[in-house]
């Protein structure tokens, strides 16, 4: 199987040992005790699940920039975006040699981690500006992810981490939820040699299922791993349990079977295009991943990067720096000239009136109108999932 990013074996920083759980557990109540950000919180779960291998925990402002520039740590790890602790207020933390972690987003803030303080710094404007800059490809204050990242607070407190549960996400996702480790493990006993990874934040239409078809057979794969984001999204995204359910309808119905994992990961969304298309194939190839599909626009947001910039920054990391390999796609539509979905690239005589092609607010107009998309555009099946969703917000 391949290799994990950066080291020979996964290195996931969940607390797995039952005693040492109970010792940390009992230690977490004595200790100072911060309450993280979402992202913060996110950043833990990713590190407890392995996705996050070979980091072993919160970077310091040094790492951060050095990242941010040059998408290198100042030891020379290859990593795409900052992972850090920000606060508002450090002062838990100042002086303090161990501290609890609570979790933000969970009734009763629970224990999320136990740090080692490193560092406690101060960033400057100028310092989160850089940061913003080169993640985002902007200091826009519109942007969705520049928001999130700037709210948090200008403290960066850094150092290792253990994680003692993995916030909503096993509870709230119990059949979705997965580690890296697990994934692996199920690739494992699958059997499946060669695997395709499929990002989503999204329910799947007909062209991404499609796309996903024609990934497998092109590259020869055994297995496809759908992996959807559970965490925080923007306003009017469609909620995770939704896009679950649509999901495995789609899968249930339209891959052979043993063919597809639906799988979730617990992370918010960063919107940051070409970087956080980087930390998603990072991630797939810890989870066991060989290739990873990166399609037009992937994890944009609005017009802030070009349609193919996601797929163009990894023409320059240099060779070897990642084992896993990227599947470019380009638009995929359905054509009306050929009768099946096709990339756009890939029908040099069709003009856009050749496809079907709906706006994403169209079809929230025809969902919530309680009008199925056309079968060429989306499965009744999961359309049908949606339609309801739509609907209970106007019941």
């Amino acid at each position: 199987m391949i290799k994990p990013h950066g080291s020979d074996e996964l290195n996931p920083l969940f607390v797995y040992d039952s005693q040492k759980h109970h010792e940390l557990t009992h230690e977490a109540e004595s200790l100072p005790s911060m309450m993280l950000t979402s992202a913060g919180a996110a950043n833990a779960v990713m590190l407890g699940a392995g996705y996050f291998n070979p980091l072993t925990g919160y970077m310091d402002l040094a790492d951060a920039i050095s990242v941010a520039e040059n998408m290198r740590t100042t030891d020379g790890l290859f990593w795409p975006t900052p992972v850090l602790n920000l606060t508002a207020d450090a002062s838990v933390a100042q002086g303090a040699k161990r501290i609890a972690l609570k979790d933000p987003n969970v009734e009763g803030h629970p224990i999320l981690a136990v740090m080692d303080v490193d560092k406690v710094e101060e960033a400057s404007d100028d310092e989160l500006n850089l940061i913003a800059q080169k993640t985002y490809g902007t200091t826009d204050p519109e942007h969705p992810g520049v928001a999130a990242f700037m709210a948090q607070g200008r403290f960066v407190i850094s150092g290792s981490i253990q994680v003692l549960n993995f916030s909503y996400f096993q509870q709230d996702f119990p059949d979705t939820f997965r580690t890296a480790t697990e994934i692996r493990n199920e690739i494992a006993e699958r059997g499946w040699k060669k695997v395709v990874a499929f990002q989503t934040r999204n329910p799947m239409h007909l062209a991404h299922e499609e796309l996903c078809h024609m990934a497998m057979e092109r590259l020869g794969c055994d297995g496809l791993v759908i992996h959807m984001l559970l965490g925080k999204l923007k306003k009017g995204d469609i909620p995770a349990p939704v896009r679950d359910a649509a999901i495995r309808k789609m899968v249930e119905l339209y891959f052979p079977p043993n063919s597809a994992m639906v799988t979730g990961y617990g992370f918010d969304m960063l919107y940051a295009g070409p970087r956080e298309a980087v930390l998603h194939a990072v991630f797939r190839q810890n989870m066991g991943a060989t290739h990873f599909i990166i399609g037009r626009d992937h994890a944009g947001v609005g017009d802030y990067y070009g349609a193919f910039e996601a797929q163009e920054i990894f023409d320059g990391i240099p060779a070897g720096t990642l084992d896993i390999e990227i599947f470019k796609a380009d638009h995929t539509a359905w054509s009306k000239k050929l009768n099946k979905v096709v990339m756009m690239c890939e029908a040099p005589d069709h003009t856009k009136e050749d496809f079907v092609l709906l706006s994403g607010t169209k079809v929230r107009e025809m969902l919530g109108s309680g009008i199925a998309p056309p079968k060429e555009f989306s499965r009744p099946e999961v359309a049908q999932i949606l339609m309801d969703y739509y609907q209970s917000l106007d019941a």
